[in-house]
């Protein structure tokens, strides 16, 4: 199978969420989907905290020509998954640029200085306009309430997997994520998997 042309080469992709919200199984699959069609594909990943709740980045560099440096630079990344709203900002303001695109999702975590009233969460609404001032393009995503209602609220991250396979020029149609999730998961857990792809993916058009 020849890669397909990009649109950007290397096309940069930021996975930004906390930990325990699966953005590494994400990050890895997106690979996955890719290398099978010959791609090269560089993963970068970095911890904010080991524990669960601390923030985890995953820098993705998709080429048809070559294996890039896993970090993308400062101002250079074309697409934005975030699984956690407000890391979405964090990102944006180190790697966003005037023509940067965004998938983010809606449901908060909040951190310890949040709890304790140290500090306050922005509402939806400000989130919202702070995130649309930041991209040139942005499509929010329910993907945790809608994991939660298919009884597993990992599943948001195969969500915004689904979501951006349908608005990139990413070649991450559902046949190529069914082998490769096949390849990943149990059988048991594929049908819930290819379910939650496709609410992604119909939920953002």
């Amino acid at each position: 199978m020849t890669a397909q042309p990009l649109s950007f080469d290397p096309y940069n992709l930021i996975i930004t969420g906390v930990g325990g919200q699966g953005n590494v199984l994400a990050s890895r699959l997106l690979g996955r989907m890719l290398v099978v069609q010959d791609y090269y594909v560089t993963i970068g990943e970095t911890f904010g905290a080991s524990q669960r709740g601390g923030s985890v980045m995953s820098h993705l560099r998709i080429s048809t020509r070559r294996a890039w440096s896993p970090q993308i630079p400062h101002g250079r990344a074309h697409m934005v998954i975030a699984i956690e709203p407000s890391e979405a900002f964090r990102v944006l303001a180190v790697y966003g640029n005037p023509e940067v695109q965004l998938i983010w999702n809606t449901r908060p975590i909040h951190p310890v200085s949040v709890i304790t009233g140290q500090a306050v969460y922005p509402s939806l609404e400000e989130i919202a306009q702070g995130l649309n001032e930041l991209s040139a393009r942005n499509w929010r995503l329910e993907a945790t309430a809608q994991a939660q209602i298919m009884g597993n609220p990992i599943l948001g991250n195969i969500m915004m997997v689904g979501a951006l396979s349908a608005v990139s020029d990413l070649p991450l149609g559902p046949e190529i994520f069914e082998k490769a999730i096949a390849e990943m998961m149990p059988p048991a857990k594929v049908p819930i998997n290819l379910e939650a792809f496709a609410w992604g993916r119909t939920a953002i058009t």
